[in-house]
């Protein structure tokens, strides 16, 4: 497949509500989108980085630069391309795995839509529709907590989770466990807010039944892990840690985690995501999809992903009114707490032109 060019779209989409984790508060969701043009047709990516280096050193303008000036212009030049070749094309340049992941995503879907063969097929799922669970940000008060969470259980979410940080932990853990009792699937986020010397507090969420506590620990704090998840009961998930099949498999032989959170963008793509996830499998580690407020082409994507045999827990994968009253595609629909699985070639979706104009600051074309 010849990739005559690429077009690259910075977009900004507002959310619903302010979201808050314990690296900063979220009201609006920038972007960079990806098409890649071929003679046979195009595909998209979407490039899961945010306005700043802070769930992790990528960030929008850095992953625009490698992409105009370096990625781009490296696969145009690399002679016939199919997604399988993009990463060993790219493998020169250091780093850069969510724009990487971006680049491989749109080259995929191109290629699948040719080939008349959806994302689900290719990656080998094995269902036509996923659990879904849900992320709660920080909230202002344990009340305001209950009342969202409701919300959300009301909708048919089959599995909250609690995004937690120092001074905000046991009790919001503990007001939901009472109000919503033991049966509902709870877990917990950290996003690398404690340290190892935490252990004392967060060994007091054992008693709450969590199906898992998420990076707790500094991202390349892996012995951390390691020696955290003896003293807890609580199973320890790695997030922002795994990087790569390889780093996955070295975090379960040092037993730095019971169950791995795998985002497609953060390991360089969905087929290195793949990867992951047979690693884990072959490990009997359960995996789950995780979320980056992803459009509607990013959420295909995942929930493509998430429909594989080996996760096993519900994932991130919300319908797309929990972040945006308005996708840049159809939207995706909860039924039962299940999303559907696309049949159709590629994403099985498409950006609707109207809606992706109206959210777009800013595009360029890249070519050979």
């Amino acid at each position: 497949m010849k990739l005559s060019g690429v077009e690259l779209r910075r977009v900004r989409m507002p959310l619903v509500a302010p979201f808050r984790t314990s690296f900063g508060t979220q009201t609006e969701r920038e972007l960079l989108l990806l098409r890649a043009v071929t003679p046979s047709g195009e595909g998209w990516g979407e490039c899961v980085t945010m306005a700043g280096p802070l769930y992790s050193s990528e960030y929008n303008d850095g992953a625009e630069h490698v992409l105009v000036n370096h990625l781009i212009p490296a696969l145009l030049h690399s002679g016939d391309v199919t997604a399988n070749k993009v990463a060993p094309s790219l493998a020169k340049f250091k780093g850069h795995r969510m724009a990487k992941g971006a680049l491989e995503m749109a080259v995929l879907d191109a290629e699948l839509r040719a080939a008349d063969r959806s994302f689900a097929a290719e990656l080998g799922s094995t269902r036509d529709s996923v659990p879904c669970g849900v992320s709660v940000g920080i909230m202002d008060s344990i009340p305001q907590l209950l009342d969202v969470v409701a919300g959300y259980l009301d909708e048919g979410y089959l599995r909250i989770k609690l995004k937690i940080e120092p001074g905000w932990d046991i009790e919001p853990v503990r007001a939901v466990r009472e109000r919503f009792g033991d049966d509902v699937l709870l877990q917990v986020d950290a996003n690398t807010a404690y340290t190892l010397g935490d252990a004392p507090l967060l060994a007091r969420l054992d008693p709450f039944g969590l199906l898992l506590i998420e990076q707790p620990l500094e991202e390349e704090d892996v012995l951390g892990h390691a020696e955290l998840a003896r003293r807890i009961r609580t199973p320890v998930c790695l997030d922002e840690t795994i990087v790569s099949a390889r780093a996955a498999a070295d975090a379960i032989k040092l037993g730095a985690c019971q169950i791995v959170n795998i985002k497609p963008g953060r390991v360089g793509g969905y087929l290195e995501a793949r990867r992951v996830h047979d690693v884990c499998a072959a490990h009997g580690v359960p995996v789950w999809c995780g979320g980056m407020i992803e459009t509607g082409l990013g959420r295909a994507a995942n929930v493509a992903l998430a429909s594989l045999p080996g996760f096993t827990l519900p994932g991130d994968t919300s319908g797309s009114d929990r972040f945006y009253r308005t996708d840049i595609t159809e939207p995706f629909v909860l039924d039962a707490g299940h999303l559907p699985v696309p049949a159709g070639p590629g994403l099985g979706v498409a950006p609707i032109p109207d809606r992706l104009e109206e959210v777009t600051t800013a595009k360029r074309w890249i070519a050979s």
